[in-house]
């Protein structure tokens, strides 16, 4: 691997980490529910790229199947929330 490369990753890494750091500052301090649920699905954006970033330093396609499960669990739980947000109840 590339000198460049390895600092790119390193330097984005780096960005995800802050990144999710000041989402989780505004789930824990959100004033409403709404931007709490806003704040979790982007960090579950940031850690499905994360896994992505990885998968490219490592070569192993192991985290790219772990993106896509976090894609998956992000979606469906960004649906359940929203949906709990507005109806109050989630199965009805």
């Amino acid at each position: 691997m590339s000198s460049f490369l390895f600092g790119a990753i390193a330097i984005t890494l780096g960005l995800y980490v802050a990144a999710m750091a000041l989402c989780l500052l505004r789930m824990i301090r959100g004033p409403a529910s709404q931007d709490r649920v806003l704040a979790m699905d982007v960090i579950c954006t940031i850690a499905m790229l994360i896994l992505m970033v990885l998968a490219i330093r490592y070569r192993s396609a192991m985290y790219f199947e772990a993106a896509l499960l976090i894609a998956l669990f992000g979606f469906v739980s960004s649906s359940a929330m929203a949906k709990f947000l507005l109806r109050g109840e989630v199965i009805e």
